[in-house]
C-alpha cells in the first residue's frame, strides 16, 4: 500500500481551504445587479389564502417585485414533485397533493410560501414583507399522525381523502399469520420514531441568474445532487430546457439527506430571476431552516416478533404510520416503504415478515430521507424487538441474536432483500471483546454502590446502500435510473481531472477519489484534481445519498480508468514498437513483457497528444474516457453496536459512559475518513436518542423554532467511541466497498434505548430521552425479567 493509495489514512485534502476559511457556498456567490428575496411564509399551519394585498408593501423602497401563487401559476410553472410512485395494497397509486412554489389559494402548514419579495437589499425586503396584508381564514390542524386519518380531521389535500397517501404493504401475510399461530413466545412493543430536524453548518440558499443574450438561467443552489436538481427543474417544473440551465452547487455545509430535495426557493430564485432580469439570491436563517427544511422520521409503529419453543425467530409483523407532512417531498415516499420495510430482517433469518405502513398528511413540514432514510427507522423497530425478546424470554441479548443470525450467503430475504455476504457473528465477538461485554456486571454493581443505574444495549444492524439497480428501483416506482457517471480527463503532461456525478458536502470526495486514482494510475495525489457540483462541466450524475459516492460513483471511475489503462497500454504499445497484448502495466510504468523496455504514464500521456507514433486512423490521438456504472444489487453494510450508560435517577441525566462500534463496510479506501463518519453518525444517533425531537402544538406551531429549544449533541454528551471494523468486500462493485456514511445514525439510537431500559428494567422509554422523560421513568417499578 502507497503512503496515498487505497487504504491508506491520507488527510483531507480539501480541509485546506475548509479550515482556514476559503470555501467557496452559495452565500459567497454573489452576482452583479443582484437583488434579494424574502420569503412571506404562513403563520398558520392550515388556512385558506382569501387576499394578498401588496399595494403597501410594492411602495417600500427598493422593492422591485412582489409575486404570489398566482403569478407563478400564470407563467405555467409547475408545482414541486416526488419522484417515486408508490401503489396501495389495492393497486391504487398514491395520492400525491398538488405542491406549488408559492401557495396557492390554501396553506398547509406554519412556514408555507405564501409570496415572494424582491429589493435591492435583504433588508428592504423583509421590511417590504412585513408590510403584504394577508387575510386568511384559519382551518382546523391535523397534527398526530396516529389520529390524522380519522374522520374528524381537518382534510389536507381535496386529492387525498382520510389525509392518507397510501395504504402499502409488503411480505406474506398468510404466512405471517400462520408463523405467530404456531409461535412459542410473542414479543410485542409501541414505538414512535420521533420527528428530526437536520441542521447542516450551512443552511439552504439558492442564486437564479438570467442572461437575456442566451436565455439561459444559472442555479446556485446548496445541493446534494445538482444534476437532478436540474432534470426537475427544467422536465418537470418546467423552468427552461436542460440545455439552458445550469446548476451548481459550490461547497456545501452538511446535507445529511435535507438537501436531497427540490424546494421552493430555488425554484422561485431561478424563475424570477428571469422575470425581473436581474439575479436573485436567498440565504436561509436558522429559523427559515427549522420551518422549512424537509424533516425526518416521524413514524408510529406496532411491531411484533414470534419466537419458537428453542428462540428461534419466525416471524415479524409490523404496522406503521408514516407522516409524511403537508406535501410530498422528492423522494419521500420511498422512504416509509421501499427503503424501510426490506429492511426489517435485520442480521437475521427471519422465514415471514409482514409489514403495513399506512402514510398520512398532517398540517406539518414536509418529511423526507434523513441520514439513513428508513433504514434507522427499520433498525429502530427490529433491534427494540430483539432486545426485548431477549429479556422477557431469559436469554443473553448477544446470545439471542448470534443464534437467530443469517450464516449463509447469498440470503434471500422474505421482503424483497437479497444479502450478498457478511459474518455478522465475526463483528458480535470483536463488540463484546471491545466493550468488556464480561465487565458489564461488576460495572453494574459498582454504579449502584454509588446510587446509579447501568445498562447496556445492543444493535445489530444491517442497512441497503448504493441505491442500487436501475432496474430493480424502476420496478419499484423510482422515477430514476440510481447509476453513476465519471470522465476521466489525462492531461498532456500526465495530470488527471475526475468529473464525477457524485456530490462532495462532508464525505472527502477530493481525497478519496483522488487516492483511488493515485493508486491505479501509480501518480502523486497531487496530480489528480476531482470536478463535480457542475451540471456545465459533468455531462450527468445522481448526486450523492444513501451511502453511493464509493459503491457506485467510484465504481464509475475504476471503469472509466479501466478503459483509460486500456488505451494507454495502445499508446505504449506504439512508443514501445510492441504489441498492446505485451504490455504490463503497474506503479506508473507500462513495459514490455520479459524485456527492461518501459515508459512512465506521463510520459504515455504526452505521447498520446503528441500522436506522432500512431497513425490517427487507427489509434484517436488524446487520452480522455467516461463510464456510466449501475450496480447489480445493493450493497449491505453492517455491525454491531453496544451502547453502556450511567443513570442518574434523582436527575434523570444520561451518561453514555462507553459506546463500541463494529462495522463491516467492506474494502475502505481511506480508515481516518470511515472513522470520521462513523463518529458523526454515532453522534447524530445519540443527538435523535436523548435530545432532538421536533414538536409542534395542538394548532400546528413549531415549538421548537430555535437552538433554544431544539437541543443537538454537544461533546460533553458523547464518550470516546471504540471503533473498529471487519471486512468482507462487496461482490456487487469491483471494488469491494459497501459505504460508511449513515451506519451510526441507524445503530445507534436503539443501542442507547436499550441501554436505558436495561438500566430502568421495563421498556417505558420515548426518544428523546430527556432527563425529564428519564427521571419520570425512574418512578416507575422494573418489570421483573425472565431471568430473575
Amino acid at each position: 500500500m502507497s503512503a496515498t493509495g487505497i487504504g491508506a489514512s491520507v488527510k483531507r485534502l480539501e480541509d485546506i481551504r475548509f479550515i482556514t476559511g476559503k470555501g467557496r457556498y452559495v452565500d459567497d456567490v454573489n452576482r452583479p445587479g443582484q437583488a434579494f428575496a424574502y420569503f412571506l411564509r404562513s403563520p398558520h399551519a392550515h388556512a385558506t389564502i382569501d387576499k394578498i394585498d401588496a399595494s403597501e408593501a410594492l411602495k417600500a423602497p427598493g422593492v422591485v417585485a412582489i409575486f404570489t401563487g398566482d403569478d407563478i401559476a400564470a407563467d405555467k410553472v409547475g408545482g414541486l414533485i416526488c419522484g417515486w410512485m408508490i401503489h396501495s395494497k389495492d393497486g391504487s397509486p398514491m395520492q400525491a397533493g398538488a405542491h406549488p412554489a408559492l401557495a396557492q389559494g390554501k396553506v398547509r402548514y406554519v412556514g408555507d410560501h405564501v409570496a415572494v419579495v424582491i429589493a435591492d437589499t435583504y433588508a428592504q425586503a423583509r421590511d417590504a414583507g412585513e408590510q403584504i396584508v394577508v387575510d386568511y381564514t384559519p382551518l382546523p390542524a391535523v397534527v398526530d399522525p396516529a389520529k390524522a386519518a380519522e374522520a374528524d380531521q381537518a382534510q389536507v389535500h381535496d386529492a387525498a381523502p382520510n389525509n392518507t397517501c397510501f395504504n402499502w404493504h409488503l411480505g406474506d401475510k398468510a404466512a405471517t399469520e400462520a408463523a405467530f399461530a404456531a409461535a412459542a413466545h410473542v414479543t410485542k412493543l409501541d414505538l414512535v420514531n420521533n420527528r428530526l430536524i437536520p441542521n447542516a453548518m450551512e443552511p439552504r440558499a439558492a442564486v437564479g441568474d438570467y442572461d437575456s443574450g442566451t436565455d439561459t438561467i444559472t442555479l446556485y443552489t446548496t445541493s446534494q445532487n445538482p444534476h437532478v436538481a436540474r432534470l426537475v427543474l427544467s422536465a418537470f417544473i418546467g423552468l427552461a430546457p436542460e440545455h439552458k440551465l445550469r446548476v451548481i452547487a459550490p461547497d456545501v455545509g452538511g446535507g445529511f439527506g435535507s438537501k436531497i430535495f427540490i424546494y421552493a426557493e430555488e425554484t422561485v430564485c431561478a424563475w424570477a430571476a428571469k422575470k425581473i432580469d436581474r439575479p436573485v439570491k436567498w440565504t436561509a436563517d436558522r429559523t427559515e431552516a427549522f420551518l422549512s427544511d424537509a424533516h425526518g422520521r416521524d413514524h408510529v409503529t406496532h411491531a411484533e416478533l414470534a419466537l419458537d419453543a428453542s428462540g428461534r425467530m419466525t416471524g415479524v409483523r409490523v404496522h406503521t404510520i408514516a407522516n409524511m407532512g403537508s406535501y410530498l417531498s422528492t423522494f419521500a415516499s420511498s422512504v416509509p416503504t421501499y427503503l424501510y420495510a426490506p429492511l426489517l430482517s435485520g442480521q437475521y433469518d427471519i422465514p415471514a415478515i409482514y409489514a403495513e405502513v399506512d402514510a398520512v398528511y398532517t398540517t406539518t413540514a414536509p418529511v423526507d430521507a434523513y441520514r439513513g432514510a428508513g433504514r434507522p427507522e427499520a433498525t429502530f423497530v427490529i433491534e427494540r424487538l430483539v432486545e426485548l425478546a431477549a429479556r422477557e424470554t431469559g436469554r443473553d441479548p448477544a446470545e439471542f441474536r448470534r443464534q437467530n443470525f443469517v450464516t449463509q450467503f447469498p440470503h434471500q430475504t422474505p421482503v424483497i432483500m437479497a444479502y450478498d455476504v457478511g459474518d455478522y457473528a465475526q463483528a458480535l465477538d470483536k463488540a463484546l471483546a471491545l466493550a468488556d461485554y464480561k465487565g458489564v456486571g461488576a460495572r453494574k454493581a459498582a454504579s449502584a454502590a454509588k446510587g446509579k443505574l447501568r445498562g447496556v444495549g445492543f444493535s445489530a444492524f444491517i442497512e441497503a446502500c448504493g441505491i442500487a439497480p436501475s432496474a430493480a428501483v424502476g420496478s419499484l416506482g423510482a422515477g430514476v435510473g440510481l447509476w453513476e457517471s465519471a470522465e476521466v480527463r489525462v492531461n498532456p503532461i500526465g495530470t488527471v481531472e475526475i468529473l464525477t456525478g457524485s456530490h462532495s458536502h462532508g464525505q472527502s470526495h477530493e481525497t478519496t477519489f483522488a487516492q483511488l486514482v493515485s493508486d491505479r494510475l501509480g501518480i502523486p495525489i497531487g496530480n489528480v484534481s476531482i470536478v463535480h457540483g457542475d451540471t456545465d462541466k459533468v455531462q450527468m450524475g445522481m448526486g450523492t445519498y444513501g451511502s453511493r459516492s464509493g459503491a457506485v460513483g467510484m465504481s464509475a471511475i475504476v471503469k472509466a480508468l479501466d478503459k483509460i489503462e486500456a488505451k494507454a497500454k495502445k499508446v505504449a504499445g506504439h512508443v514501445l514498437e510492441a504489441s498492446d497484448q505485451d504490455i504490463e502495466f503497474k506503479d506508473g510504468k507500462f513495459t514490455v513483457k520479459g524485456t527492461d523496455k518501459s515508459i512512465d504514464f506521463g510520459s504515455v500521456a504526452l505521447q498520446a497528444y503528441v500522436a506522432h507514433k500512431f497513425n490517427g486512423q487507427e489509434l484517436e490521438p488524446g487520452l480522455k474516457e467516461s463510464a456510466f456504472w449501475d450496480p447489480t444489487n445493493f450493497t449491505f453494510p453492517a455491525g454491531v453496536h453496544i451502547c453502556e450508560v450511567e443513570i442518574d435517577p434523582e436527575t434523570g441525566v444520561v451518561k453514555v459512559d462507553r459506546y463500541t462500534a463494529v462495522d463491516d463496510f467492506g474494502k475502505l479506501i481511506n480508515p481516518m475518513v470511515v472513522h470520521g463518519q462513523v463518529h458523526g453518525g454515532i453522534a447524530q444517533g445519540i443527538g435523535q436518542a436523548l435530545l432532538e425531537g421536533a414538536v409542534y402544538n395542538d394548532d400546528g406551531q413549531l415549538l421548537t423554532a430555535s437552538y433554544m429549544d431544539y437541543c443537538m449533541p454537544r461533546a460533553d454528551n458523547l464518550p470516546s467511541f471504540t471503533i473498529d471494523t471487519i471486512e468482507t468486500p462487496c461482490p456487487s462493485n469491483p471494488l469491494g466497498i459497501k459505504g460508511c456514511g449513515e451506519a451510526g445514525a441507524i445503530a445507534s439510537p436503539p443501542a442507547v434505548i436499550n441501554a436505558i431500559t436495561d438500566a430502568l428494567g421495563h421498556e417505558d422509554v420515548t426518544m428523546p430521552a430527556t432527563p425529564q422523560v428519564v427521571w419520570r421513568a425512574t418512578q416507575k417499578a422494573p418489570l421483573k425479567r425472565a431471568a430473575e
